[in-house]
C-alpha cells in the first residue's frame, strides 16, 4: 500500500544510506586523469549499473541470497572488505601509481563506484527491507524503485559537478581530501564488517 510514510521514510532512508553528496569527492578521486566527457560516461554507467543492481536485489534479493546460501550479514561483511580495499588505495595513492604506469586511465564505473559505493550493502539491504514492507503490493514496489531512481539521479547530477569542484580544490586540496576520505571509508568499511558480525550473532 502506497502511503505518505512510505514515500517520506523510503526517500529519506535511501538518500542517507546512498549519500549522494558524500560520493562526489570519492568520484573525483577515483576518476582523476579522465577528461570531462569520459567522466560523464563513467558517471552514467556507474549510476545505471547501480540502479540495476538495487532494483534486482530489491525485487529478488531474498530469493537470490537464499538460493546461493548467503545471509545478509555475510553480504555486509563482504561489502565491508571490498570497501576497505578501496580505502587502502586512496590512503596510499595506489590508484595514482597505477595511473602513471598505464596509458589509459582505469574505468572505476563498476568497481568501486557502482558497487560497493552507490549500490553498497547498506543500500541493497535498505531496498530489500523497503520492498519487503510493501509486501506483494506491486504499485508500492514500483514506488520504492522510483524513489531509488530519484536518489541515483541526484548522484548522477552531482557527479557532473566533479570538474568544477576539482578545479576549486586544486591538486593539494584533492590530495588532502583523498587521504581524509580514505580514512572515513576505512572506518565505514569496518562498520559494515562489525554490523555483519553483529547480525550473524558473533557478538
Amino acid at each position: 500500500m502506497i502511503t505518505t510514510a512510505l514515500l517520506i521514510s523510503g526517500l529519506t532512508t535511501l538518500f542517507v544510506v546512498i549519500d549522494p553528496i558524500g560520493l562526489v569527492p570519492i568520484f573525483i578521486i577515483t576518476t582523476q586523469g579522465h577528461d570531462a566527457a569520459s567522466r560523464r560516461k563513467i558517471a552514467l554507467r556507474a549510476c545505471l549499473i547501480a540502479a540495476g543492481i538495487l532494483t534486482l536485489f530489491g525485487v529478488l534479493g531474498d530469493a537470490i541470497l537464499t538460493f546461493v546460501g548467503i545471509s545478509l550479514p555475510a553480504f555486509r561483511i563482504a561489502g565491508g572488505i571490498l570497501l576497505f580495499l578501496t580505502a587502502l588505495d586512496m590512503l596510499f595513492d595506489r590508484r595514482g601509481a597505477r595511473r602513471e604506469s598505464m596509458e589509459t586511465p582505469s574505468d572505476p564505473s563498476v568497481f568501486p563506484l557502482a558497487t560497493p559505493l552507490i549500490a553498497g550493502p547498506g543500500a541493497i539491504t535498505t531496498m530489500i527491507l523497503l520492498i519487503g514492507q510493501a509486501g506483494n503490493d506491486w504499485p508500492a514496489t514500483f514506488v520504492v524503485i522510483g524513489l531509488m531512481l530519484v536518489v541515483v539521479s541526484i548522484v548522477f547530477g552531482l557527479f557532473l559537478t566533479a570538474n568544477r569542484l576539482e578545479r576549486a580544490l586544486g591538486r593539494i586540496g584533492t590530495l588532502v581530501v583523498s587521504r581524509l576520505l580514505g580514512m572515513l571509508l576505512a572506518a565505514l568499511a569496518v562498520q559494515f564488517v562489525l554490523d555483519g558480525l553483529r547480525g550473524a550473532g558473533v557478538f
